[in-house]
């Protein structure tokens, strides 16, 4: 089993922004059909996420973004793709900060108010000093 596909919840009034956020990002659009449903490649590796416009109040998806739920998308670059974002005009609410679990986060909310964090935590992210061993526990 892989995880390769994460829907985030929008708004019809947000979608066109929250499109272009993503494309601006880097992201390549895959599926467009507004004002309800976008799909995305992400630049590395073969894992894709979409949009998905909600009824505001109503909804499968309704109310997730904002309740605590954090996407993470691993750069090797994360200073410089930070860096070449906030040029470009994003506001990140962390820019690039060592984490004591050993991950370097940056973190930003796109319009349609979902939370992301870029990171680079290279074998860290598989597998920390403190990994459980797989025969350890049920």
């Amino acid at each position: 089993m892989n995880l390769n596909q994460v829907t985030l919840p929008t708004t019809a009034a947000l979608f066109d922004a929250t499109v272009g956020f993503y494309r601006a990002m880097g992201f390549t659009l895959i599926v467009h059909s507004p004002p309800r449903y976008a799909r995305f490649e992400c630049p590395d590796g073969e894992a894709t996420f979409s949009l998905h416009a909600v009824e505001e109040g109503g909804g499968a998806l309704a109310g997730a973004a904002g309740n605590g739920v954090l996407v993470y998308f691993e750069c090797d670059d994360l200073d410089a793709r930070v860096a070449r974002l906030v040029g470009d005009g994003f506001e990140f609410q962390l820019l690039p900060t060592d984490q004591r679990w050993l991950w370097r986060e940056a973190r930003l909310v796109d319009p349609s108010g979902n939370a992301l964090c870029l990171f680079h935590a290279g074998d860290n992210r598989r597998n920390p000093p403190w990994r459980v061993d797989a025969d350890a526990g049920a």
